[in-house]
């Protein structure tokens, strides 16, 4: 059986253009199985998935979305049925790949239905709104965002190009062989500049007691990903000793990862190592994007794009809170290790961010709120001191030996 490319897409405005594409990709060998995605018109062909069978998944039916009228409605009822689809299609063996095309609504709905899918799943994305800020659509998945350049309404000298050169793109994906690769039991590892001394540290302690560690920089997508591959079993155990993310998301810096973080390795229940990697600061961009009302803050510039602003004892004290409610959950092996001696490279001895008061707020607050069977354990060294990386993963190597 030829593999299968699910084109998704609204059929009433853009039907040419994915005509187009239908043919592009069964020219090529494959099986395309059209999904529409479309309210308002009918389609100028038949899909395999007609719209009404998208709305019924995302929980109303098309004739219930036409009479209202509502185009915030159907959008919430077409993404989530989009999402249904595509991963009913994917559990069914019917979906190889997914190609989508469309504007600035076209490309909520598609890309929701790519994010339900698997990594690996080859992905992508022609969009009138690729050349912007694309995180809300790609999230912390593999998708392939390609520039539409023009409207996508109706195949013309340009449109015909690009679509051409998308369709190579998922083609080349599809064709591509997967070499095997040695796989070890992987580690998750939180990581920022201020904290790169620890996880190296840490990551030769693992690896040489046969363990992969995968590294993920705390800077909001990192945290993002990494707790979403957490959820989805790639790893046995987590050393999240750099969770910076969590004072962006008080203090609404650039870099939170939102209110899942440092939630997955508790839930999924795998052994968890965890320390307040540089809560000592929260990011902004170029100095001048810091909000007024942080102007008078210790402010540090750690390169010409991102300035660094020292947390306070208050803010600390709330972190605190928030690690500790989000770790008590946890279902499974949890420690957490504190560093007296400042918790990055910024706050050490005669350091830029060096504030004792302010950690000891964090540290107190952890002692008050903990789960009195999570240890807390106080480490007399730096984050990034050898005794401290050492302490952590000895810790971790514990965990799963048992």
């Amino acid at each position: 059986m030829p593999k299968q490319v699910v084109v998704i897409g609204a059929l009433d405005t853009k039907g040419e253009d994915f005509a187009f594409i239908k043919e592009r990709i069964e020219e090529r060998g494959f099986k395309a199985i059209v999904v529409d995605v479309g309210v308002m018109g009918e389609p100028p062909f038949k899909p395999d998935v007609d719209a009404d069978a998208v709305a019924k998944a995302g929980g109303e039916s098309l004739s219930s979305l036409r009479a209202k009228g509502d185009k915030g409605n159907a959008m919430v009822v077409m993404t989530r049925g989009a999402a249904e689809i595509a991963k009913n299609l994917y559990a069914e063996g019917h979906l190889d790949a997914i190609f989508g095309m469309g504007g600035s609504a076209g490309t909520a709905i598609i890309s929701a239905a790519m994010r339900a899918l698997p990594l690996g799943v080859p992905k992508v994305l022609v969009s009138t709104v690729a050349s912007g800020d694309t995180k809300p659509y790609v999230g912390t998945k593999d998708i392939v965002m390609i520039p539409s350049i023009v409207d996508v309404a109706g195949v013309n000298v340009i449109s015909a190009e690009i679509y051409s050169r998308a369709v190579g793109a998922i083609v080349g994906m599809l064709e591509t062989d997967i070499p095997k690769v040695e796989s070890k039991p992987l580690i998750a590892a939180s990581m920022f500049g201020n904290t790169t001394q620890l996880i190296n540290q840490c990551r030769d302690i693992m690896e040489r007691a046969d363990f992969e560690v995968m590294v993920f920089h705390a800077t909001g997508t990192g945290g993002m990903t990494m707790e979403d591959l957490i959820e989805n079993g790639y790893f046995v155990g987590a050393l999240d000793l750099t969770t910076t993310e969590l004072a962006d998301e008080l203090c609404g810096g650039v870099m939170s990862a939102g209110p899942k973080r440092l939630t997955a390795a508790g839930l999924k229940g795998i052994p968890q190592v965890v320390a307040p990697g540089c809560l000592d600061m929260v990011n902004f961009w170029a100095v001048d994007t810091v909000p007024e009302k942080y102007k008078s803050r210790k402010l540090y510039p750690w390169n010409p794009n991102v300035t660094l602003m020292r947390t306070t004892p208050e803010e600390n004290t709330k972190l605190g809170q928030i690690m500790a409610q989000r770790l008590n959950q946890s279902k499974g092996p949890t420690a957490v290790f504190f560093p007296l001696k400042g918790l990055s490279q910024l706050d050490s001895p005669g350091g830029e961010f060096w504030w004792p008061e302010a950690d000891m707020a964090l540290l107190e607050t952890l002692k008050q709120n903990l789960r009195k069977d999570i240890p807390l354990i106080e480490v007399d060294a730096n984050i990034n001191d050898p005794e401290f990386a050492k302490a952590a993963t000895d810790k971790m190597l514990e965990f799963l030996a048992k």
